[in-house]
Order: structure tokens, then sequence, then C-alpha cells
């Protein structure tokens, strides 16, 4: 609890004043019953009508201020809960964006959806119901025992007994209910990643007939999230039967009492009336404490949960930014010494790569799947940390960087297209807020998207559906291609980012960055030989190592993997492509 103390900040009032204006609340629901024993002590013994309706009045008078006291605490709660949890929702989202891709790889993102909504709702709730119950409920449960002193001493001997053994109840099934409500949301998080994967990969369920297969796979996981809920059921269904059972037959004990004390003469039969009418707060307010009891299990397992991920530190850290960094003359754009990374928990993705780019040039880096080759671009914005070696952006170490001054200077398109809700304005400005309309025009017709708007009602104030889904995948490419190219980057990467482009719009779409003004340094990975033949440099990567480096015509007499790749796209061609190749040279 004392790790979300500081999301209480500005609302501390709220969360001081529900529990005031509730315990004013239990106070008037304190005096109620000795006011119905005066009326039958005083009022009805004597028949004193004006009494009787004084008392009537005094009623009256209790109930509007409870009520008035009960909306008030109902107010605060709800304001204080609301805020504080909006804090630590807004506090959750901002540390996750700040991980890296490791902890986001390691946390997974069914995990992190759970923990943003259901675990947080569940605090909210929580929250909400102890700034309500947590005071007022012990209170009342104490109080009662307090009053029923001042009426008789011997029948109150039965609320100092009982309460104690309701304790035990309560406490008991909390101990045992927290570590099983745990459990119940881990197995909550299992059956979201099910439900994720079936509903993102329906059409390839559908495609290879699996659809039983992932239905029983449901079933399985959601029986299990079933029996574990009925466990922990099992164990909360104790608290209600049992602090009945007790209350129940302290009630009877009591009346006993109660009945051979006015008997005896030691006792009126208004206080007897009273005395029953605060065991029945009592277990009123037992029923509402167990019931809170549940809540707050569930909420501080949730609670857990949450802070389980705000103690997650980012693996990447950078050093404080002290003015504008110095420049580095004469460097390559990119530099990599003898680079190896492996992602957690697996072998290296990429081992020992050692290679130099020119400022200005255009390289491809090719090599078939699994090769490492988005590896290799992520190393470079330091999306991930190196396991070993070096690599450097303008002749500087990446980790030495400022937090953001590195990716100023690059664009990267990935290999995905990813649009977000809003207009195609708003998704061109991403890369710069303050682009204006010929800016973006000129990055789209670059882009080989310039059509694609112009198609649209409203052309750069269009629509985009969430995640893009009113444009086809080809369309999301060249308008993500834009985005970057909005940005005017030092680098630019296209990871696999024209796949879904036919070859003649992405050879336009290689001319025209290649035409480009400026000294951009440009990444293109691909499987195309086609798509990086007229690069500078290319790359050629297998099983996470650099096996050849050099042109087109070089790797193609050099290169045994390059020339597979070539083959495989050109069969048969490879000779006249080099006899071509010398001719022209």
């Amino acid at each position: 609890m004392k790790n979300f103390l500081p999301y209480f900040r500005g609302y501390g009032w709220d969360c001081f004043l529900a529990p005031v204006f509730k315990l004013l609340e239990a106070l008037m629901d304190l005096a109620v019953p000795l006011v119905i024993a005066a009326m039958i002590n005083q009022g009805l013994a004597s028949s004193d009508k004006g009494f009787l309706f004084r008392c009537f009045l005094m009623l009256m008078g209790l109930m509007v201020l409870g009520m008035g006291f009960s909306f008030t605490a109902q107010y605060f709660a709800a304001r204080g809960s609301v805020g504080v949890v909006t804090r630590l929702r807004q506090a959750l989202f901002d540390h996750i964006q700040g991980l890296s891709y490791r902890e986001l790889d390691t946390l997974g993102t069914d995990t992190l959806i759970t923990r943003l909504t259901s675990d947080v709702t569940q605090v909210q709730t929580g929250l909400n119901l102890a700034l309500r119950l947590l005071l007022r409920s012990p209170f009342i449960v104490f109080g009662s025992m307090v009053m029923a002193f001042f009426i008789d001493v011997p029948s109150a001997l039965v609320f100092a007994i009982s309460i104690p053994l309701l304790l035990v109840v309560v406490l008991g099934v909390m101990g045992r209910s927290i570590p099983l409500f745990k459990r119940v949301q881990e197995a909550l998080d299992r059956l979201l990643q099910t439900t994720r994967e079936n509903l993102t990969g329906v059409r390839v369920i559908r495609a290879f007939c699996q659809e039983k297969t992932e239905v029983e796979e449901f079933d399985s996981r959601n029986a299990d999230l079933t029996r574990k809920n009925l466990h922990v059921g099992r164990w909360s269904a104790l608290m209600t039967p049992g602090t009945y059972l007790l209350v129940n037959l302290a009630t009877v004990i009591l009346i006993r009492q109660g009945a051979l004390r006015v008997e005896m003469g030691a006792m009126a039969q208004g206080d007897v009336v009273a005395l029953y009418n605060y065991m029945a707060q009592m277990i009123i307010e037992l029923v509402k404490l167990g019931s809170m009891v549940i809540t707050l299990n569930k909420s501080a397992a949730c609670a857990s949960r949450i802070q389980g991920i705000l103690e997650v530190k980012s693996s990447l850290t950078s050093p404080s930014a002290y003015g504008p960094l110095q420049p580095v003359s004469g460097g390559p754009a990119v530099a990599f010494h003898h680079v190896s990374f492996g992602y957690a928990g697996g072998a290296e993705a990429v081992t020992d790569l050692d290679f130099a780019i020119p400022k200005g040039s255009t390289v491809g880096i090719i090599g078939g799947t699994g090769s490492g080759k988005t590896t290799l671009v992520d190393l470079i914005p330091r999306f991930y940390d190196v396991t070993r070696g070096q690599v450097e952006v303008d002749g500087r170490d990446v980790r030495e960087y400022p937090a953001g001054h590195l990716l100023e200077k690059i664009a990267l398109v990935p290999q995905k297209a990813v649009l977000f809700e809003g207009t195609i304005r708003d998704n061109l400005r991403w890369g710069k807020a303050d682009a204006t309309d010929e800016e973006l025009w000129q990055a789209l017709e670059t882009a080989q998207a310039k059509d694609v708007v112009l198609g649209k009602e409203g052309q750069l104030d269009a629509l985009v559906e969430q995640g893009g889904r009113n444009l086809s995948g080809g369309q999301k490419q060249r308008l993500t291609i834009a985005r970057a190219l909005v940005k005017k980057p030092e680098i630019l990467i296209l990871d696999d980012s024209a796949s879904a482009l036919d070859f003649a719009t992405d050879l336009r779409l290689r001319q025209a960055i290649k035409a480009l003004e400026g000294e951009m340094t440009v990444l293109i990975v691909s499987q195309r030989t086609s798509s990086v033949r007229q690069a500078d440099l290319i790359l050629v990567l297998d099983d996470g190592k650099l096996v050849g480096q050099g042109t087109h015509l070089q790797l193609l007499e050099t290169c045994p993997v390059y020339q597979e790749i070539f083959d495989s796209q050109y069969p048969g061609r490879r000779v006249e492509e080099l006899r071509q190749g010398k001719e022209e040279a």
C-alpha cells in the first residue's frame, strides 16, 4: 500500500472526508436504538404522546442527517477512488511505454492489457468500498458493543465474546483467499492470451480447419479458470454463513439473557429492544464487512500484480542531456563493431556483426527468414541493447545518446504497417507535428501514396479506422513510408516495408527515395534481390552471421547465399545478369 501513496496526492482530502462522513453517518445509526428504547421505556410506559412525537422528530432528524452524511461520503469516495486510480492507470501506462522491447517481450501483451483494464478497475472498486466501509463497519461493530455496555454490562458480555470469534472467521477466510485470487488472475491472463490469439489469427485457424483444436484449448483454459474461481468461491462463501451463524447464536443468547434480566427487574423492555437493534446493526455491518473483505482481497491481489509491473525496470538506461551533443566528424552513419545479440531465453539472433555504412549511401540487407535482418535494424535505434560489441550512429555509441536524441535522427518503417485511428494528416504528422500540407504531399508523392490519398473523400482529412482497417496492405505500407519521410530523418530504415507492393510500385518507390536530396542514409531490408540490387552496399545475412557484403554484381560472383536467393527468384538468369552488368560497367 505504501508504494501507492504518491497516487493519492491531490486527493488526500477526498480520501479523508469520505470515511469521516461515513463515521458521522454511523453515529446517527448508533443513536437510533437509544431513541427507540426511550420511546418504549418512557413514552409508551407513560402514554406521553408529546414525548413520543419529539422522539419521532428526533428519529426523522437522525435519518435526514444520516442520508446527508451518506451521500456526501459517497461523493468524496467516488471522486477520490476515480482520481487515484486514474493517476495509477496513467502511471502504469507511462511505465509500460518506458520499458524496452526486452521487457515487453518477456511480460507479454495480454498480461499488460489485463493489468491496465481489469486489474486497475478492480483496484478502483476496492478503494471505493474501503473509503466507505473500512472504518464504518468496524466502528458500528465495536460501537454497538460499547453502547451495549452503557445499557447493561452482563448482556454486553455477549457482544464482547462474539466479536473476537467473528474476527477469527473473517481474518481466516481473508488469509486463505488472497493467494487464491492471485491464481485466478493468472488463469484469466492465460485465457485472455488464448482469446487474443484466436481473434487475431481467426483467418489462419479457419484456413487450416483448426477450429475444433482451438475450441478445445479455450475450453481447457476456461475450465481451469472456473475451477480456480470455484475454489476461491468456496472459501469466500464461508464468510457470510459463518458470520450469520455466530451472530444469530449471539442474538439468541442475548434475547434470553435480556428476558431473564427484565424478569429480575434489572433491565427495562426498551433496553432489550435497543440491545437487539445493536445486534441487528452488527449483523448487517458484518455481512457488509464480509463482502468488503472479499472485494478487498481481489483488489489487493490486483494491486500486487500492478505493483509487479511497476517494479520492472527497463534494461535500457540513457545518460542525461547536458546541452547539445558535440558532432563527430568523419565517421560513418552506422557502424557495427563485432556485435552479438540474443533475445531473452533464446540463442543468439546475430553473431559478430562487423561493418560500416557511409553517410548518404543506400544499403540493402538481405537474407532468408530468421537470418537476423530485423534484429540488426532494431539495434540501430537501440530498441535492444547488444549483448557484446558496439553499435555506433554518427561515430557515437548508441548507448551514449540521451533519451530521445538518437530517435530524432532515425525513422523506421516496420515490417508490419501500423496506422492509428484518426485522419491521414494526423498519422503523417507523427514524424513532424508542425509539417505543412506541402510537406505531406511531397512525402506522399515520394512514397507512391499520393493516388491513395487523392482517391479518398476528404483527402488528407480522410478518416483512418483503428489499425487502418479501411485500407489495403499496400496502401498502409505506403502511408507508413510517407510518415517516415515527413520526418526527414538522417537515417531511414525500411524493414521489408514494401513487401505488399507490386514490383513496379516498389521500383518507383526506390527510385524516388534515391533521388531525394541531402545526406539521408537509407537501409532497405528485403527478401527480394530486385529491391536491393541498386544499393551502394548489400549486406547478406545467414543464421545471424554476416556472410557477404558488396554490390549486387560482386555478391553474384562471390557469395553463395546471395546466389541461392537470386537463383530462387530468377532461375537461370545469373550468368546473363553478370554479363549485362559487366557490359554496363
